[in-house]
């Protein structure tokens, strides 16, 4: 039992407060995504930078396959292990260009991820997965309890401490996996990965709409970013309180969606037209004049990725290894 019980105990507090708590989950990542990462930082860690450090010489298959065993390792060991992994790929940006900003936002996106993932999980979560986690429902702590037409929107009746918990273990799995992935992409440019999936013999068809979301996220920020500084550059709030810019952020965001759309649109266009006349896809495959080398990085790095596999065998055997459904503490 805990003190504020008295609020979801009366109706007219348990609906106004579940109703704030709803969109507080709704909400609040997104704020802080552009109150504190910001559209630019966004667009920053999700965009090439050339660069000559050791992540820049790797080849693309290799941190592919690293990231997919992080993915593994993370996703069939106890939660702490999917930490030290979030850890040990978070200080690998130092060593990319601009290291430090990039780590520091890095650092947001998963803090943003830690609690947009934690709610995004505990709400819903039933206690016959909770039970494989904790096995003693009668210990459970409940921090809230919702109104009854609250299942309607999947939520299960109460909201648990051990719920809450379960959650944050859950989004360390995302948030290693994030990472990695997030690393390939700021390493790498498309040239290479096309190059990478073409040597592998991946259709082309499959790789242009890789290569063209790869290319696109970052191309929506930029967009949406100069198209929100428009509208501010138009009088959008202008001798308004500062205490409500952040719903004029928002407004703004709002009216951004369209031109973004329309610049979207217009530039998938000319990518079309623009692949047709190079003629990508008249054969099925294209010939390259760089060539991919494996290289002394990528046996360091191989050595690496063998060591997390037998990581992963090794916590399997001696208990420390869970599936999805998280099972066990």
């Amino acid at each position: 039992m805990v003190f504020w019980s008295f609020l979801y105990e009366q109706s007219l507090t348990q609906n106004v407060l579940s109703w704030f708590l709803f969109f507080y989950g709704v909400v609040f990542p997104i704020l802080l995504l552009l109150s504190v990462l910001g559209l630019k930082g966004f667009l920053e860690i999700t965009r090439y930078e050339s660069g000559k450090t050791f992540l820049y010489k790797l080849n693309p298959l290799t941190k592919i396959i690293f990231g997919v065993v992080v993915m593994i390792v993370a996703s069939t060991t106890i939660w702490w292990i999917g930490a030290i992994l979030t850890l040990a790929v978070m200080f690998l940006y130092f060593t990319l260009t601009n290291g430090v900003r990039k780590f520091v936002y890095i650092t947001i996106l998963n803090a943003i991820t830690i609690i947009g993932g934690t709610w995004g999980i505990a709400p819903y979560t039933p206690t016959s997965i909770l039970q494989m986690v904790f096995p003693n429902p009668s210990s459970y702590t409940t921090v809230w309890v919702w109104p009854s037409y609250f299942t309607i929107m999947g939520y299960e009746p109460t909201l648990t401490l051990q719920a809450l918990i379960y959650g944050l273990q859950i989004s360390f799995r995302i948030t290693a996996v994030l990472d990695s992935a997030l690393l390939l992409i700021l390493s790498t440019t498309t040239s290479d990965i096309f190059r990478m999936f073409s040597k592998i013999k991946v259709p082309l068809a499959v790789t242009f709409s890789i290569l063209v979301g790869l290319r696109t996220v970052p191309r929506i920020f930029e967009l949406f970013d100069t198209s929100i500084k428009m509208q501010f550059a138009r009088g959008l709030g202008y001798n308004k309180p500062k205490i409500v810019n952040a719903f004029y952020f928002l407004y703004a965001g709002i009216l951004a969606i369209v031109p973004t759309m329309v610049y979207l649109l217009r530039g998938a266009k000319n990518l079309a037209i623009s692949a047709d006349t190079r003629g990508f896809r008249a054969y099925n495959s294209r010939t390259s004049l760089v060539h991919l080398s494996i290289g002394k990085m990528d046996y360091i790095m191989f050595v690496i990725i063998i060591g997390l596999i037998v990581l992963d065998i090794l916590a399997n055997i001696y208990g420390f290894g869970r599936s999805i459904p998280y099972v066990g503490f």
